[in-house]
């Protein structure tokens, strides 16, 4: 790997709380992050916005003003942690697809690869800037722009399994899946559009359990214990 995507899940980055921050659990994050930078892999990131808001869950509010509230979430998410990794020594960006004065800068393409070939790390806010799209979406679409050699996707959940373990503690948990069988089952472990963009695009990912212990840096360096999506 020269250059991945990692995807944060909003809701595991507030811990056991479900809601808000938990500060151990994004400095641990920012630690892991630095460890990659320093092995030279370029490292850019989108937070999803689980942890503040789910407006789809609500039926009595215009959609487009609920996603709205959804990408200012995210660029919430993205200001905290890009804070945190600063402690670290890293530099870092935040990028949005629309204006939020000096907070963020305006995505664009060839600036964000030259931020990512310099060692820094670049946050992708916002979503995509429109309603009817998931921050899954806006996930792959990011690492298919800046040319990305995987997507690293962090989640409450270890990988894939076959039903909810939620509910079944019998459910089984996927070494390896391809792309295609994620969009033929509609598994929803990530959006439906997201992974259709995903297999279109030929982009793998791998997807775990970020409250795993150096999940994020198992997945680069080995040890890697979630699912890996493949596109083949």
């Amino acid at each position: 790997m020269d250059r991945i995507l990692l995807k944060l899940s909003g809701e595991a980055l507030a811990g056991e709380k479900h809601t808000g921050f938990d500060e151990a659990v994004v400095r641990d994050v920012a630690k892991q992050v630095k460890a990659i930078c320093d092995k030279h892999i370029q490292v850019s990131i989108v937070i999803g916005g689980g942890n503040f808001w789910r407006g789809r869950t609500s039926d009595n509010m215009d959609r487009v003003k609920a996603d709205q509230i959804g990408m200012l979430a995210t660029v919430m998410n993205c200001i905290y942690a890009a804070d945190a990794m600063r402690a670290q020594g890293l530099k870092t960006h935040i990028m949005t697809p629309f204006a939020c004065g000096s907070m963020t800068e305006l995505f664009n393409k060839d600036k964000a690869i030259e931020y990512l070939e310099n060692g820094e790390v670049v946050f992708f806010a916002g979503g995509t800037g429109h309603p009817y799209f998931s921050t899954d979406t806006a996930t792959v679409l990011m690492a298919i722009e800046v040319e990305a050699d995987v997507i690293l996707s962090a989640k409450a959940i270890d990988g894939v399994y076959d039903s909810d373990p939620k509910t079944n503690p019998n459910a089984k948990k996927y070494d390896t899946m391809p792309i295609s069988e994620i969009v033929d089952k509609k598994l929803g472990v990530i959006d439906l559009a997201a992974a259709v963009l995903a297999m279109e695009n030929k982009m793998p990912m791998m997807l775990f359990g970020l409250n795993d212990t150096n999940s994020i840096e198992k997945a680069v360096t080995g040890g890697f214990t979630g699912t890996t999506v493949t596109v083949e």
